[in-house]
């Protein structure tokens, strides 16, 4: 999946966790309660089951990664409220 720079997911949760490999430019995410974290090409990110977070691309670049998650009862993904630009930005 590739972002476009400034585009992010809304904050969300995976039943059984996900797995980001980023393979080109540079990205963001964020666990709830926690700082930005910058990611690039090479990057492995593991979000536990229920762990609340976003990720998407940096300000200025584009991201591309593959997103790995499996489903629990026919669900991947819980998707919560957006990304505000303040945070994003910040």
């Amino acid at each position: 999946m590739t972002f476009e720079p400034g585009a992010r997911t809304a904050w969300h949760t995976h039943p059984l966790g996900q797995t980001l490999i980023v393979t080109a430019g540079v990205g963001r995410v964020q666990r709830w309660g926690g700082p930005i974290e910058e990611i690039r090409p090479g990057d492995v990110v593991w979000f536990p089951p229920g762990e609340k977070h976003w990720h998407g691309a940096s300000s200025t670049m584009a991201m591309t990664h593959i997103a790995l998650q499996e489903r629990l009862d026919g669900k991947a993904v819980d998707w919560m409220e957006k990304v505000s630009d303040d945070p994003y930005q910040a």
